[in-house]
């Protein structure tokens, strides 16, 4: 156990890093099976595989999964593991660079309306210039022999500076409201944008199921801003959820070379992208006017070096009672699993899991058996289900 100095809400603390190893067990083609944690050893099965980067999966009933391909397809994966063919109805994206086919989640009440709700990455042309968007879309996912989605409607598309390949962002989490909130990027070429109110680069919006844009969003009725806006100044947010202790929305952003950051995101508040943060530009030059500003939040946890950051979920469940509250990210450069001990709106811990598997982690959800189920982010992705070991 490792005891690091780090930068929180600009104080110096201490937070526990727990570095975790595998432990003895291998299977026949040399990846380990058990690996050491904090809660005891942990099982690493292969639920799906042969998936073609995957992105992001969400729970159907009776054990099902239903799983984006960034190259722009959408399958249901069996309760026993098989993939359905692609499904029919699912529109064209921009699989390009960082783009394609990105988040996906179920409605609350998906038994009721089979509603689901997805981003992906949209070509377009403006001012004679071609490059990419984030666009949201819901769709009803008809279910049988051969699932498909009927009644496709997109209902927001990312005003601004085009992409030429980078920087979605593009994960939705449902408020308790019903509303969506959805993460958008920087384009990567326009940070500066992140600070303006008249476009959606490097912000978070929130929408209505419908894409209506609800009354009391901060930004209603000023003039030159976007109404969509909920917070500004973020960079490229892979991650996004509910906290389902208070409600609190959080947000996991990729700095450049260095500052990877944690936010709890409130309304209408300035994240500070690219006008403050922890990181360099990739070239070794500085971004940052500094860390901190007045008008401007500060993460509650960040990284330096960068672990790129993807997909998070809070752990509610009962199958591993000692990380109850915990919050679980994945991580692509750092190809591995990380949990963050929480004190209220504090990190006060770090532990990094799975690192023998050498895999580079898109998503992290809760399933509803209780285990953590992860996506590997390969051209032979998988779909993995953490269990203790031995149950």
């Amino acid at each position: 156990m490792k005891t690091l100095l780090v930068w929180v809400s600009g104080t110096l603390t201490a937070a526990t890093v727990i570095i975790a190893s595998f432990l003895i067990a291998t299977k026949s083609n040399g990846e380990p099976s058990s690996f050491n944690s904090s809660a005891g050893p942990l099982a690493v099965e292969t639920f799906a595989q042969n998936l073609d980067r995957p992105w992001a999966l969400a729970f159907l009933p009776e054990g099902r999964v239903l799983v984006t391909e960034r190259p722009g397809r959408m399958r249901v994966v069996s309760a026993q593991g098989a993939l359905s063919p692609p499904l029919q109805g699912v529109p064209e994206v921009w699989a390009a660079g960082q783009g394609g086919l990105l988040d996906v989640v179920t409605d609350k009440d998906f038994a009721a309306n089979r509603t689901i709700y997805f981003c992906y990455a949209e070509r377009t042309n403006q001012g004679g210039r071609s490059g990419g968007r984030t666009a949201v879309a819901r769709a009803a996912l008809t279910d049988g022999d051969a699932p498909r989605l009927d009644g496709v409607k997109v209902i927001f598309r990312q005003d601004g500076p085009l992409s030429s390949g980078n920087h979605y962002g593009c994960r939705i989490a449902q408020g308790g409201d019903g509303h969506l909130f959805v993460t958008l990027g920087d384009h990567f070429s326009f940070r500066d944008q992140a600070q303006t109110l008249d476009n959606h680069l490097g912000k978070i919006v929130r929408i209505a199921t419908d894409g209506a844009v609800p009354k009391d969003n901060p930004f209603v009725g000023r003039a030159g801003a976007k109404p969509e806006i909920w917070s500004y100044g973020h960079r490229n947010a892979q991650s996004l959820a509910v906290n389902p202790a208070d409600g609190a929305l959080w947000e996991i952003e990729h700095g450049p070379r260095g500052g990877d950051e944690v936010n709890i995101i409130q309304l209408g508040k300035n994240y500070g992208w690219p006008v403050i943060g922890y990181g360099i530009d990739y070239s070794g030059a500085k971004i940052h006017e500094a860390t901190t500003k007045p008008g401007m939040e500060q993460p509650v946890k960040y990284w330096v070096p960068s672990i790129a950051p993807s997909g998070m979920a809070f752990y509610t469940a009962k199958l591993f009672p000692k990380w109850a509250g915990s919050l679980f990210t994945g991580a692509l450069s750092g190809k591995m699993l990380v949990r963050l001990s929480l004190a209220g709106d504090k990190v006060i811990g770090e532990e990094r899991l799975l690192q023998a598997l050498n895999e580079r982690i898109r998503d992290v959800r809760q399933g509803p058996d209780g285990a953590l189920w992860l996506l590997t982010d390969s051209a032979a992705g998988r779909i993995l289900r953490i269990t203790p070991a031995g149950d």
